[in-house]
């Protein structure tokens, strides 16, 4: 495929790809980590070692990833023409509330620094099907494209 990217195409595509699967593990991993901080106690050194993990994972993992499968998705969008067709109207918007949802964790994060757990971990555990439910209607729209 020939189009705005011309021969970078794919190289493109696969950055994109690569991107996305560290997003998805690290959209994973945050509410486990949040879990077992809530499980620490409160001003535990337990609980400093959790507030530096998901520094840590927010720093060098979401936080590049959600830049880079932005940048490189909007790219392959451009390239295809792909604006115009409904399947992509679908995806995008799941990608845009899956973005609101990382968001949502870096929020969520600051207040587990500051001592506030507002939510059960069972809640947590629940809010951790987010991504893989997300990752299923954007994978169907991608390939499958059936509108």
């Amino acid at each position: 495929m020939i189009g705005l990217l011309g021969s970078a195409y794919l190289w493109v595509k696969a950055g994109h790809i690569i991107f996305v699967i560290f997003w998805m593990a690290g959209l994973f991993m945050m509410p486990r980590f949040f879990v077992y901080h809530q499980e620490a106690a409160p001003g535990s050194e337990e609980e400093r070692r959790w507030v530096d993990r998901e520094d840590r994972l927010l720093r060098i993992i979401l936080k590049p990833s959600i830049v880079v499968v932005w940048l490189f998705g909007l790219l392959l969008a451009l390239d295809t023409g792909a604006f115009t067709q409904g399947w992509f109207h679908l995806k995008l918007a799941v990608v845009l509330g899956l973005s609101g949802y990382h968001g949502w964790m870096v929020g969520y994060a600051r207040k587990l620094k500051a001592g506030q757990r507002s939510l059960s971990g069972k809640a947590l555990r629940i809010l951790n099907e987010v991504p893989g439910m997300a990752a299923a209607i954007i994978v169907i729209m991608a390939i499958v494209k059936p509108f």
